[in-house]
């Protein structure tokens, strides 16, 4: 366990496992670096895996309350690059990790090779083809394991991987950070300015996602230039974890990306 100083002096835990390029991972809400279980771990066959905690969750700090918005957030993830001496990385960002990945192409662009979008949206709209089914948000409200494993994952996937699933929902953090992560996704608004996102951008979003319905991906992929939306068939919120052919995907976007970088230096 390593720890990087955010630029309010919080600390934030990292770790980094894996040979090769740098791969950032960056969960969603209340969500622990050890969520990303066994993505993570084939991820880092390949590239150099590096993931955190959010401020407030699992073993990072809990930091100033006035810096619990996504933009600011991406300040922590920068802070968790130079601290593991990384001047650029591929970046991978889950749900509210998408977001904040938004900011981080934004702000830093400098610090992005490629970005790869999850499951997440570019926030307030007032498209209601984007807004979360509203059962489905009583049963992220209620916490209750029975309701929530659907809206995330396919059901034969979470009976064969109890532990991931266990581990993704069960991120240690108060409610004081909870409220904080959910407050900070539901005020994200960046679609103004995601035209200015330079970095090659793929997008993953499944077609049966009850909490960012498919048109927010739809809509990423109209805003970000250059951006390939990858629409997965009767894939929910969890499709980071549940569908593992999406790691060949984002392998094949990465080699093709470099070659064409390679072509045109």
């Amino acid at each position: 366990m390593n720890f990087a100083v955010a630029p309010d002096g919080t600390e934030l835990a990292w770790v980094a496992q894996g040979a090769g390029e740098p791969l950032l991972l960056i969960a969603g809400q209340a969500t622990a670096m050890d969520g990303w279980g066994p993505t993570a771990e084939l991820l880092a066959r390949f590239y150099r895996v590096i993931r955190f905690d959010h401020r407030g969750i699992g073993s990072s700090g809990r930091g100033q309350a006035n810096r619990y918005t996504t933009r600011l957030l991406a300040a922590d993830a920068v802070a968790v690059l130079d601290a593991a001496g990384v001047s650029s990385a591929h970046v991978y960002g889950h749900s509210m990790g998408g977001r904040i990945g938004q900011w981080l192409a934004v702000d830093f662009p400098e610090k992005v090779r490629t970005l790869v979008l999850a499951a997440t949206s570019g926030g307030r709209c007032d498209d209601p083809g984007t807004h979360a089914d509203a059962a489905a948000l009583e049963a992220l409200v209620s916490g209750d394991l029975e309701r929530l494993i659907p809206l995330f994952f396919e059901e034969e996937w979470a009976r064969r991987n109890p532990d991931a699933v266990h581990t993704f929902f069960t991120s240690r953090a108060s409610a004081w950070a909870k409220a904080r992560h959910f407050q900070a996704s539901r005020e994200h608004d960046s679609w103004s300015e995601l035209s200015s996102i330079k970095a090659p951008t793929l997008i993953l979003h499944g077609t049966d996602d009850p909490l960012t319905p498919l048109r927010n991906g739809i809509l990423l992929r109209q805003h970000i230039p250059g951006s390939v939306l990858v629409r997965v068939p009767g894939a929910g919120h969890g499709l980071h974890l549940d569908r593992p052919e999406t790691i060949d995907w984002i392998r094949e976007f990465i080699a093709r990306k470099r070659r064409l970088a390679g072509q045109m230096s």
